[in-house]
């Protein structure tokens, strides 16, 4: 059996993805990135391995991703995460048009061809607004949970409107709110609302088609996956893999690369290597 494998440092946390030849997913981890981050990316790897139940010489090439790809120092190639999020968001549904990324610290939109290639992307990550950071720095102001706020927004009856969508304000601007006794509720609908209408004006950029996917660790919030279905006026793709998403595509090209060694070929494994 010839085994693929993916690592996505990102920079909140890491994941790490083992498929086996039929594309199955055996084994996988997830673990903060912290502040060493070539660390991070051999612990989530071997983390994977771990699980698998596989030597780590059984991986038989290995594909880093994310911002710090060129930490994963034992891997094999390095392929940037649009390309990977949407080679992953595409072999779990294949019709995917257009790839939400939304992370830690950016956002990306993703404009996908019929075979998983990336045709057009557009990225913000100049600014932590409408990334998860802005959804950490709610909770913290609100007292919640991160894993809360989400089914605490779809309560909401009249979300309130933020005037910045700026991480850095946004604690004075619920501060404000709660002051006038705006309830939590309708506070965090506001928060996700806005995040979503931001990420609208990412989206544009590339052109929103049909189908949409959306990937990345926020991908997990279920009022988020609601206010940009809203927004954007569609029926949003989500998979409980949508946090490994990036390293699923690169496991993906992992294995592709290693089937072709196997078979004395080669083969491209991405264009996207900067």
């Amino acid at each position: 059996m010839i085994y693929g494998a993916g690592v996505d440092v990102g920079s909140t946390q890491t994941k790490a993805v083992i498929v086996d030849e039929s594309r199955t997913i055996v084994g996988r981890s997830l673990i903060d990135t912290g502040a060493n981050v070539t660390r991070a990316a051999e612990n989530a790897f071997v983390k994977a391995c771990e699980h698998a139940k596989l030597p780590r010489t059984a991986i038989g090439y290995v594909v880093g991703t994310g911002y710090g790809r060129y930490k994963v120092t034992f891997g094999d190639a390095q392929i940037t995460e649009i390309t990977c999020h949407a080679r992953g968001a595409q072999s779990l549904f294949p019709a995917t048009r257009t790839v939400l990324d939304m992370g830690g610290q950016d956002t990306k939109a993703i404009k996908v061809g019929p075979d998983g290639s990336v045709v057009d992307f557009a990225m913000n990550d100049k600014c932590a607004a409408g990334t998860g950071r802005f959804l950490t720095a709610a909770a913290d102001v609100t007292g919640m949970g991160l894993d809360e706020i989400g089914p605490i927004s779809l309560e909401a009856k009249n979300p309130v409107r933020l005037t910045s969508v700026c991480t850095v304000f946004v604690e004075s601007d619920i501060m404000s709110y709660l002051a006038q006794r705006k309830t939590v509720e309708d506070i965090l609908g506001g928060v996700h609302k806005a995040i979503a209408t931001r990420t609208m004006s990412l989206v544009r950029r590339v052109g929103v088609e049909d189908e949409v996917t959306f990937t990345g660790g926020v991908s997990r919030n279920i009022g988020m996956v609601r206010a940009l279905g809203e927004v954007l006026k569609t029926r949003i793709n989500v998979s409980d893999e949508g946090h490994f998403m990036g390293a699923i595509g690169a496991a993906l090209f992992a294995l592709e690369r290693a089937l072709a060694t196997a078979q004395g070929g080669s083969v491209a494994v991405g264009a996207a290597r900067s």
